[in-house]
């Protein structure tokens, strides 16, 4: 394993811009929210308060929450991951590599989903620094080698069973919620945005990928050892992510259907105890 320099400064400078982002977006702030009708004639609340000032009350609670995960398991993970990744831990650079996948997918989200704020540009260079230290961490990896990395006792059936499972729900989730837009004269539930860029970034990659591992580990594939490793690692932080979200939107009284608050904390709590498993199946010595 031969990790490339850059990212020496590239994650202290990730690390750095995470805590500025995660604690601005958790800064208490007054504000009375406003009812407010868009251009599509959807009926929303804007949140008029604290750094998500133009943001929905929905979009509020969901950034916050994220940037709560960030600032208690995403900084700590990356850190820690980091730390491992130098040592030339494999479990410490495949949690790396899944850390900063989710790091990547959240700021993303940030630069085309955030109402523009004054973190704007901070949110495109977590979106830069974060997709260059992933190519990098990923480019790290001795592919050929991975197979022989973990035990037989592997369970690579259920590991990409989860996968599928993940993959078919927010197929189905996602599909479900555009296909409501085709009956005459429906409003998409688009809150304060121009499209659905998270459906389009689920179904586009995310879902593709899912599929992809878990074929390529159930094959045996060198990739498939890959992609499913980091696939679960991002899952872990991900689900966790999508769960707060959940219960922060119901604590502030937006509503969330039942499979938000069921489906995504019984796929994060799978796939933490799945990633466990698989991290003890690595069998080399570090």
């Amino acid at each position: 394993m031969h990790t490339s320099p850059a990212l020496k400064w590239l994650i202290p400078l990730i690390f750095i811009l995470m805590l500025i982002a995660a604690l601005s977006g958790l800064w208490p702030a007054e504000g009375t929210p406003y009812p407010l009708t868009t251009f599509r004639g959807e009926e929303v609340t804007i949140n008029a308060r604290g750094l998500y000032y133009r943001d929905t009350v929905s979009s509020a609670a969901q950034m916050q929450a994220n940037d709560l995960v960030m600032l208690v398991l995403g900084l700590p993970l990356l850190a820690i991951s980091f730390w491992l990744t130098q040592r030339g831990s494999l479990r410490g650079q495949l949690l790396l590599a899944g850390t900063l996948g989710f790091i990547l997918y959240t700021y993303i989200t940030m630069c085309f989903g955030a109402a523009y704020n004054q973190l704007f540009l901070v949110y495109v260079a977590l979106f830069s620094l974060s997709l260059f230290a992933f190519l990098l961490v990923m480019m790290s990896f001795d592919v050929p080698s991975l197979p022989a990395r973990f035990s037989g006792r592997l369970p690579r059936g259920w590991i990409a069973v989860l996968l599928f499972f993940a993959a078919g729900f927010l197929l189905l989730a996602w599909l479900g919620r555009i296909a409501a837009t085709f009956t005459p004269g429906a409003v998409p539930a688009l809150e304060n945005t121009t499209s659905m860029f998270i459906q389009a970034m689920d179904l586009g990659i995310i879902v593709p990928v899912c599929v992809l591992s878990g074929i390529l580990l159930l094959r045996r594939s060198l990739w498939g050892y890959l992609l499913a490793s980091v696939g679960m690692m991002k899952f872990l932080t991900l689900g966790i992510a999508v769960s707060v979200m959940g219960l922060n939107m119901a604590r502030v009284g937006v509503p969330v259907s039942a499979e938000e608050l069921v489906i995504f904390p019984t796929i994060a709590i799978t796939n933490i105890l799945m990633t466990v498993v698989l991290l003890k199946n690595i069998t080399s010595a570090e």
